[in-house]
């Protein structure tokens, strides 16, 4: 975890070294391997986990089995932030799409700095907000757009999230986020491979021509995209509006060192399925 202007998690790094101090002891560095579950639908949340590099889908379980995915969380927030308002059930299930890294911390100790943070609450509503636009955009999306253009949006989607063009997708994952069957993703694969938008299609790998296929998807991942950089660009001049002077500053590193934790170079823990 750094400053604004560095790697790591955006919405810690917005936050001033009071009201990250308040955090650091309990902060655990993890692995995120790929298709771990974060959260289950039904299961009370247990982590708060701030990703630094990944992605992680947010997904809706349907009792008949089916899944569509809702959202998509990168370094710019959190999984299981709504857990800061009270011991509640996850309402979503939480699947990582893109191995990477994060820090958690118990879902209690985080609730209590919340609690006690302004800071931390204004940076949270933030990127709230920017979940509900995704939440409704996506609900609009899957509603109005045929299922062509949702699948480029997604795959533009967790693309930004991972800074790169080949994404670490299987079909499967790709059936389970659109929430269509198996057999309906292959053409659309064919499909877009056709036009140029994806190079290639290994297995389990997929890589993308950004600007073709962002021809080809609909205007709700910009919509998404300005949304979320939005929320991280508001925490940061936030943070420094709030900045104290350099002489009341305390630095992250004595943090980390009172914490008796290096949340950048301690050996992660992995978090499995």
């Amino acid at each position: 975890m750094t400053r604004p202007g560095g790697s790591g998690n955006r919405l810690l790094a917005a936050l001033l070294p009071p009201d990250f101090a308040l955090l650091a002891p309990e902060l655990e560095p993890v692995a995120l391997d790929q298709d771990a579950i974060l959260a289950r639908a039904g299961d009370e949340v247990e982590h708060v986990f701030f990703p630094h590099s990944g992605a992680i889908s947010l997904m809706i379980d349907m009792a008949n089995g089916q899944t569509v995915a809702t959202a998509a969380i990168g370094c710019e927030g959190g999984v299981g932030i709504l857990s800061a308002l009270g011991p509640s059930p996850s309402a979503i299930t939480a699947i990582v799409h893109a191995a990477g890294t994060a820090s958690r911390i118990p879902a209690s100790r985080f609730r209590a700095a919340f609690n006690r943070s302004p800071a931390l609450r204004h940076a949270l509503q933030a990127h709230l907000s920017a979940m509900l636009t995704q939440f409704q955009l996506g609900a609009a999306c899957n509603a109005l757009h045929p299922v062509q253009v949702r699948m480029a949006r997604w795959l533009l989607h967790l693309s930004d999230h991972i800074d790169h063009d080949v994404l670490p997708l299987t079909q499967e994952a790709l059936s389970q986020i659109l929430g269509v069957r198996r057999t309906t993703v292959t053409p659309l694969m064919r499909n877009l491979r056709a036009s140029g938008a994806i190079r290639s299609d290994r297995r389990g790998q997929i890589e993308i021509d950004r600007s073709r296929l962002a021809a080809v998807a609909c205007e709700c991942h910009e919509t998404m995209r300005l949304k979320v950089d939005g929320s991280a660009s508001t925490n940061t001049a936030r943070s420094r509006f709030l900045a104290v002077g350099d002489d009341e500053r305390v630095s992250l590193g004595a943090l980390v060192a009172r914490s008796g934790k290096d949340p950048v170079t301690a050996h992660p823990t992995s978090v499995g399925k």
